[in-house]
């Protein structure tokens, strides 16, 4: 396994590799591996002949006051699983920015959701994927339904920048007890850890509901919320519902749904959704 860290040394491995027909599958990665993420790298090493990952903690899609310089890091640790998954290189670069910068903004779709209560978070995204696009020049990249609006930004971002690159959606990966895995979980205590079930709970009350014939969104919505309020600990910034991938309010279900919310135990944000009707 190599470990590139200069952005002209990705570049050329990465135009030898296409010389080379050979399929280039991508992760990128903030870091702190879990099982979420060496799902990704299973599911890349399917679809490719090498497969990259990129760790770096990128401070444009945190805003001011966020969890950036607690955001866990962990490279020698991250590396031995990458390297015990399979990865052949990652790209773990110092620095990605200059000091003048050119921002990728996806619009209308990065507006509700964690674009609401994060304004500028896409644009960090969406800036630093097609950034690390340019220089990993990957045939697929493969992302977590967990992050399921910013999959639908970069599938947008991809198809109106016209990037040659296919986007492959991997489940979310869940912990035995159903809470969604991410590198923030780690920073929650004991009884924020226990409680933060409630997130999935929540959304499979919905889904029993909705099974059952129980469509009423609004009604089902309000007594989801009513279940984070009543937890130790929790405060809701968003359960919302609406349509997949265009990210629009809608009061009854649609041929595809996202049901989603994010909840703040202390200043450990959590995020999950549901899809319905894929």
């Amino acid at each position: 396994m190599q470990i590139v860290k200069n952005i002209e040394r990705m570049q050329k491995i990465a135009d030898k590799l296409r010389e080379e027909k050979k399929i280039i599958g991508f992760v990128p990665t903030m870091g702190y591996l879990h099982s979420g993420h060496l799902n990704l790298v299973k599911l890349a090493k399917e679809k490719s002949d090498i497969v990259v990952m990129s760790i770096y903690v990128n401070p444009t899609q945190f805003g001011p006051n966020e969890d950036f310089s607690k955001y866990p890091r962990n490279f020698e640790r991250d590396e031995k699983l990458a390297k015990e998954e399979g990865v052949d290189i990652i790209f773990y670069p110092e620095s990605m920015y200059k000091d003048n910068l050119t921002f990728v903004n996806v619009e209308n779709i990065t507006k509700l959701l964690c674009g609401e209560s994060r304004p500028t978070h896409f644009r960090g995204v969406a800036t630093i994927v097609s950034k690390l696009f340019n220089i990993v020049k990957p045939h697929l990249a493969v992302f977590g339904q967990k992050d399921a609006q910013q999959v639908a930004v970069i599938q947008k971002m991809i198809d109106d920048l016209n990037f040659d690159i296919k986007l492959v959606l991997s489940p979310i990966i869940r912990e035995k007890d159903g809470l969604a895995i991410s590198s923030r979980n780690v920073n929650l205590n004991e009884k924020d850890r226990k409680n933060a079930t409630i997130l999935v709970e929540s959304l499979r009350f919905i889904k029993r509901q909705i099974d059952e014939g129980n469509t009423n969104l609004k009604e089902l919505i309000e007594q989801a919320k009513k279940m984070i309020e009543l937890t130790p600990n929790a405060k809701l910034d968003y359960y919302s519902v609406v349509s997949y991938p265009e990210i629009r309010k809608i009061d009854k279900l649609e041929k595809k749904t996202l049901i989603a919310l994010a909840v703040y135990f202390g200043k450990v944000r959590l995020i999950d959704n549901m899809i319905i009707g894929e």
